[in-house]
């Protein structure tokens, strides 16, 4: 069930009382709940008794200035931020709230709208830092082993647990790396038959010539080779669950076959012309759009169908908003226990860099990312010049709105290289062409030097 989000607590502290009411009257009708006092002292009383997220103080102030305040917070409220406001702006001034620890500074009169937006500012800040800057070693608690808090990742933890209390054939969908392996796992130890084997097949990773031996198994003499009879995957699954990654990468031979064990639950062992009865549940999965395949004819219609029972796509990194930082979290705490070292912290640059970036390899790359950074950072904080090149040019580039079509085409064809290692065989796959296209496109990209 979804628990409500935690209201922020701001303080505004303005010697001005119609200063008061209308930052409180303003703030509140944002959601945030707000207190407010007249001077530095009364403020000093209630951050003592109750924790805020935020302080709005004005800069000059009878008996305790702002400042003077500002400093006190920081030495005392380490998870309180500070926005600075003053009716005698100046650039001196702003420089000096800033160095004594304010986040923002805003000079009276200010709008709604630059209220809001400094208020928004800070807390996108403050909720990065707590994402991923945690007082214990220990990794986030994990449903199944999957991470995230974002709504759309909940979608599907909350779909895997309803299709576990099925028996129909489901279909999960999503780019390489999101974790769909991970999902068909969580379906299976969900489902009444976790006590028995889970059984995960590559189906690109098996060449076709022995993909049927490998799923159905043979018997002795068979074919040249055959000296036993093997059992074959979907008979070692017996009782629990196989899983066929990536059923796009089948011939349609193969697909003919598996319509046969889907609609009849009976396999063909190579070698011998009698069915044998299976009791599995079949989970498959795909990176890609099999209708499309369907279109081109690549994949059959009517397997397609009796896949497309229930569907769970999961969403790419990028679309799973704070999830980055929480994984980014656990995945530091992760390798810095594998290799003894301490706990990394990323500095805000890094932060927003990883909250930005597009993941064409989702979870898996930046899993990859972070373990390179612990492994080869020899700082206590890692920075920008700590990324790895592509990462540091995408974020140089910025929005790429002033970019041209060619340009941005450009840039997201580097971004998939890198995530793969520069595989150009899986670049091409994720890029939805073939090898040839990908090196005509790759001869008209000036790659970045790496450094």
């Amino acid at each position: 069930m979804k628990t409500s989000k935690k209201k922020e607590h701001i303080l505004v502290v303005d010697d001005s009382p119609d200063m008061l009411e209308v930052l409180q009257r303003n703030l509140q009708s944002k959601g945030y709940r707000v207190f407010v006092a007249p001077g530095a002292a009364e403020a000093i009383k209630i951050l003592e008794s109750t924790p805020m997220d935020l302080v709005i103080t004005d800069l000059k102030m009878p008996e305790i200035n702002g400042l003077s305040l500002v400093r006190h917070i920081q030495e005392n409220f380490k998870n309180t931020e500070v926005i600075m406001i003053t009716g005698y702006p100046s650039i001196e001034g702003a420089v000096e709230a800033v160095k004594t620890g304010a986040e923002e500074y805003l000079a009276k009169p200010f709008t709604e709208e630059e209220l809001f937006s400094a208020v928004k500012h800070v807390f996108d800040k403050l909720h990065m830092h707590r994402a991923v800057h945690v007082q214990t070693a220990k990794p986030l608690p994990a449903r199944y082993g999957l991470i995230g808090e974002s709504e759309a990742i909940q979608k599907v933890l909350n779909a895997a647990e309803k299709a576990a209390t099925s028996s129909a054939t489901i279909l999960i969908t999503g780019e390489s790396g999101t974790g769909k392996e991970l999902v068909a796992r969580a379906i299976h130890y969900s489902s009444p038959r976790a006590s028995a084997p889970f059984v995960p097949i590559n189906c690109g990773g098996i060449p076709e010539t022995l993909l049927e031996s490998e799923l159905f198994g043979y018997v002795k003499g068979a074919f040249t080779g055959a000296t036993e009879t093997r059992a074959g995957f979907f008979q070692t699954a017996e009782g629990g669950t196989i899983f066929l990654d990536e059923i796009s990468e089948t011939s349609l031979s193969m697909q003919v076959k598996l319509l046969r064990v889907l609609q009849d639950k009976e396999v063909f062992m190579v070698g011998i012309r009698h069915p044998q009865k299976v009791d599995i549940s079949i989970i498959a999965a795909t990176n890609k759009e099999l209708l499309s395949l369907i279109e081109k004819g690549d994949f059959r219609e009517d397997l397609f169908y009796r896949l497309n029972v229930i569907t769970i796509n999961i969403p790419p990194l990028r679309e799973r908003g704070e999830d980055i930082l929480l994984l980014t979290q656990n995945f530091a705490i992760k390798f810095a226990e594998e290799y003894g070292k301490p706990v990394a912290q990323f500095s805000d640059s890094v932060l927003q860099v990883l909250k930005s970036y597009y993941w064409p390899g989702n979870v898996r790359e930046l899993e990859n990312i972070i373990q390179r950074l612990v492994v080869m950072s020899e700082n206590d904080i890692i920075d920008v010049p700590d990324l790895p090149s592509l990462m540091r040019f995408s974020a140089l580039r910025g929005t790429g709105l002033n970019q041209t079509l060619a340009a941005v085409e450009a840039e997201h064809i580097l971004r998939v290289l890198a995530s793969v290692d520069d595989n150009k065989t899986r670049a091409a796959e994720i890029l939805g062409i073939d090898r040839k296209t990908l090196r005509e496109k790759l001869k008209k990209t000036k790659r970045p030097s790496s450094s």
